[in-house]
Parts: C-alpha cells; structure tokens; sequence
C-alpha cells in the first residue's frame, strides 16, 4: 500500500520519513541551543503537529501576525532578533508558516491564505479555492446538503462545500494534517459546518451523508503516482465508496485512462485559466457522460460522441484546443462547432477557414508555413522584424528554448511559432493570436 509522504490528502495513514536528528554522539557547538528544524522544510510529521501546536497558542498567534511579510531574504535576521523574546521553537515555525502563507495565495487568495494553517505538501497538494468552489457549487445545485470528505487534507475543499452551505464530515488519517483542517475551519468561521476527525477513510460510516467525496493521495515517496491502484486509498475502494452513497465526486489525476473510467460514473475535466488541474468522477448525476469544464466561467463542453475531425489542408487560422478539452477527448467537438478539421490526425491542432469565437479554443492566424528548416524560420523571423517570439510545439521533439536560441529573434514585433506536423510531415507555422 502506497502512503502519502508528509501526511497531507494521507488516505490509509501517513508516510513517516526518517527525522533529522542530531549524529549519535555528537554535541552542540558551545554557547549555542540547537534549533527546530523549520516548518517549511522537509520534516517528519510528529514535527508538522508540535509545529502547529505551539502556532495555535496565543503567543503563537500574535508572532504570526509579527512575521507575515517577512522576506526569505531577511528570515535569518527576523529569526535571530525574535529568539531574544521566543522561543526558538516557536520562531522557527512561524516563520516557516508564513513561508508556507505566502505561497499559498496562489491557490487560495491572500485573504485567506493569511488566515490559514498549512503543511508543506498541504500547500502543493491541496485543491486550488477556485475550483473547490466550482466542485462545491455543483453539489449544491444537485441538492446536496451534507458531505463526507475524505482523505479531506488541510480542508480546502471543506471550507469551499462549507461556504456553500454544506455540512461537512473532514476525514484525515494523519494528526498534523487533520489538526490543520480543524485550524482552518475554525480560522474562517466555519467550525459550525465542518466537523473534522483523525481517522482511517476506511472506517468511516458515510451513511447519514448524501455525498461523499474522495481525494486520495497521487504522491508516494518517489513523487507522483499515475497507476490508480496505487493511489492511497486505491481508486477502486473509491469508487466502491461512491458506489453507496446518493451522490458522490472522486478526485483523480487528469492523466488518468479513459478505460479506467467506471460506466457509471461521468466524468469531468477541469482547468483553471487554461491550466488542467484535476479529473473527477461523479456518480448519481449522468453515468456515462463526459464533459470539459473552463474556469473561470463556468464553461462546460459535454461530449457529443462524434467521430475523429477529418484531417485537411492548412486554412488561415489555427485553434488550439484547452487542456481540458483534450484530456476529456473533446477535440471532435470543438471541430465540429468550427467547421475545422485537424492538422494531423495525432495532434490536437484544428484549422479552420473562418474565425469563430469560442471559449474551448485559442485562435491564431496563420500567415506562413514553413518545412521544418531552422534557417528559413530565421530569415523569415529577420524580415519580419519579429523580437517577442512564442514557440508552442506538438508532435515534435524540438525543444522551444533550443529554438529560440538558434532563430535570436530581433526587432519590435512579435509572433508565435508552431512546431508541429502537417498530414504527418514536420512542419512550422507562424501565426499571431487573432
């Protein structure tokens, strides 16, 4: 059985890693306390937890409030002046918190991020706040009114289900990682709606819920996990989960098969600002339907079950599908509402004669294609005065970083280069958004 290293979305239990300890025999240099190692840093759970305790104090509290802008440049000075008043401890993991704070406000807002209580792979792992707030806002729409979250981790999907009015059971293995969901919801005001418990997913009695939701861990000690089998707990105790509640929504890697796709469950794509973030399965909404999801929108494409696009001659414009229409294999569908065809039949590039608007597809106007020749894509580069240049590759092994290096684009202009292949010959198209 795979464990989450760090103990956050722990599933089954939590990873424990070796502690940083001090060498068997070795003393501290004279004169000075050996420190705690940071929060921030890659320490074993236990540590995670004492850390988290001592922020929770009311001296903790306030020394948070203290260091919340600190600079990682200054972090050596802050914490050498604040040893003076604290204990070193304490210092460590407040200033490893805000750390942790302030990476965090990409995902959730600097509102709450500043607010919140994170572990390191709390901070890596947890669900983006715009996208919990979209999965949540669905589950009020089917009439959900309490969830089971499982494997629920720092508790970003719990304060989004909770804002939207939903009463939430927060299920963790892991202590440090639980303690962090509880921190959270009380730090937001929303103890009243998420009750969180330490305890094994597996034991848990989701009966008196009408959903339930799984994120189980995708990380393992060597780094991501892509067999779902291996996912902590598996994807099919989660789906056998899903399986006896009224509704339920499975959280999974987007690169996850289609074959692994239960028949009855529909399944979704999600991306965020044109960034693929997660798949889900749903159960008790459309068995069998598939359907990209764009934020911010919502904007949802279901599949029509079209066949694949016709490959064609190369037309004036150039669309390039979203990740997530791609993951959901949606690329058809798209063509279809383009009156467009593809590139190649193995890439995802569609042309088209006309431009269209629509929100599944980034538009560009072709106005050279090239045979894959370096030197005549620089000389058309010179002439064209281009000095801003996008290299977007598909089907080829060239690196755009290599390419940009050889072409040295110079000048006032800007255009975006295709590698890719054309009815299966390797070619370059150069463009401009339209």
């Amino acid at each position: 059985m795979v464990q989450a290293a760090g103990g956050t979305r722990s599933g089954w239990g939590a990873g424990h890693g070796p502690s940083r300890r001090q060498a068997p025999g070795s003393t501290p240099r004279p004169g000075r306390t050996p420190s705690a190692p940071r929060l921030a840093d890659n320490v074993p759970v236990n540590d995670h937890l004492a850390s988290l305790s001592l922020l929770l104090t009311p001296e903790g509290r306030a020394l948070l409030d203290v260091v919340r802008d600190t600079d990682p440049a200054d972090e050596l000075a802050v914490a050498t002046r604040l040893r003076r008043e604290h204990p070193a401890e304490l210092v460590s993991a407040a200033l490893g918190q805000a750390r942790l704070r302030q990476r965090a406000v990409a995902k959730f807002g600097a509102a709450d991020a500043g607010r919140m209580f994170f572990t390191p792979n709390g901070v890596e792992q947890s669900t983006r706040a715009s996208v919990a707030t979209y999965r949540a806002e669905r589950m009020r729409e089917l009439g959900i009114g309490s969830v089971a979250d499982l494997c629920c981790g720092i508790g970003g999907d719990a304060v989004a289900l909770a804002r939207a009015g939903i009463r939430v059971l927060a299920v963790d293995r892991d202590p440090a990682t639980a303690a962090a969901a509880r921190a959270n919801a009380e730090a937001l005001g929303l103890a009243g709606l998420v009750e969180v418990r330490e305890a094994d997913v597996t034991g848990v009695d989701t009966s008196g819920y009408d959903a339930v939701f799984v994120d189980p861990a995708r990380r393992g000690g060597r780094g991501r996990i892509f067999d779902p089998e291996a996912y902590s707990p598996p994807l099919s105790w989660a789906v056998e989960a899903a399986r006896k509640a009224p509704h339920a929504a499975l959280k999974i890697a987007p690169g996850v098969p289609h074959e692994a796709v239960p028949d009855d469950a529909e399944a979704e794509w999600i991306s965020d600002g044109g960034d693929v973030k997660e798949a889900v399965l749903w159960f008790g909404t459309a068995p069998g339907a598939i359907r990209a999801t764009l934020l911010p929108g919502p904007r949802t494409l279901l599949s029509r079950g079209l066949p694949d696009p016709e490959v064609r001659s190369v037309g004036r414009y150039l669309y390039e599908p979203d990740g997530a229409v791609i993951r959901a294999h949606l690329v058809a569908e798209v063509a279809d509402d383009l009156d467009g065809g593809l590139l190649d039949a193995t890439i995802a590039y569609i042309t088209a004669d006309e431009l269209r608007p629509t929100p599944y597809a980034t538009a560009y106007e072709i106005t050279d294609r090239l045979p894959f020749n370096v030197k005549k894509l620089k000389a058309l580069l010179r002439e064209r005065e281009v000095g801003v240049l996008t290299v977007k590759k598909r089907g080829s092994a060239v690196e755009p970083e290599e390419l940009r290096k050889k072409v040295k684009p110079q000048g006032p202009n800007a255009a975006t280069v295709f590698l890719t292949r054309v009815a299966g010959a390797p070619t370059m198209l150069v463009g401009r958004p339209a």
